[in-house]
Formats: structure tokens, C-alpha cells, sequence
């Protein structure tokens, strides 16, 4: 069994190209770029006995490629998901679509790994 210890929320933006994926990266990229987890170090645990849980929302998740944004996380092990989210806006004046993504980003830890340290 494992429990949160942390989430982080976070939002990007594809304003050319209705591009769901980029949307969606720089929303995990928002959700990560202000955290550190000392503890590993700290406590000397691999950051491989975390586990990191990605939810990103968009209003097309079938065009999301939850591979590319998996391989964008640099620590545990990760998964990632793409749902229905996000906004698109449309530009009244030419009909270009600007993509909005959320991203909610937690990881997880087995409460065993602690115990002993």
C-alpha cells in the first residue's frame, strides 16, 4: 500500500498549433518546476521507490501522447493519463484554437520504505 506525500497542480498552454501534448507538458512542467523532495537524499531512498501518478486534463485527451510526457519526468516510477479538461479557447477573430491543459501531479510512497530510518 502506498500514500500520498505529495501533489502539485499545474497549467500550460499551447497557443499555435491546438498542440495537446505541448499543452499538457508545460502544464507538468508547471506543477513540477517549484518542488524538491530532499528527503530522498536526506534519507537515502532510491527516488525509484516512488511512485509518480499524472493526470493531465484537455479537451482532447486522444491526442495527448502520454508516452512523451512520461518520458519528461526524471525521477520514480510514473504514470500518466490524460482526461477530459482543460479548455479550448477560440479566437473570435480568425478561429485559431488556444490549448489550455491542467495537470495534477502526486507521488507516492510504500510507508515501509521509511520505517528503519
Amino acid at each position: 500500500m502506498t500514500q500520498r506525500f505529495i501533489i502539485e497542480m499545474g497549467m500550460g498552454n499551447s497557443q499555435y498549433g491546438q498542440d495537446y501534448t505541448k499543452a499538457a507538458s508545460r502544464a507538468i512542467e508547471d506543477a513540477i518546476r517549484h518542488s524538491s523532495i530532499p528527503m530522498f537524499g536526506t534519507l537515502d531512498i532510491p527516488h525509484e521507490a516512488m511512485q509518480v501518478s499524472v493526470t493531465v486534463g484537455v479537451q482532447a485527451p486522444d491526442q495527448v501522447d502520454c508516452a512523451a510526457l512520461r518520458a519528461q519526468l526524471p525521477r520514480g516510477t510514473v504514470t500518466v493519463k490524460a482526461v477530459s479538461g482543460g479548455l479550448d479557447v477560440i479566437n473570435p477573430d480568425n478561429g485559431a484554437v488556444t490549448v489550455i491543459a491542467t495537470a495534477a501531479v502526486e507521488a507516492f510512497l510504500d510507508p515501509d520504505v521509511l520505517k528503519g530510518r
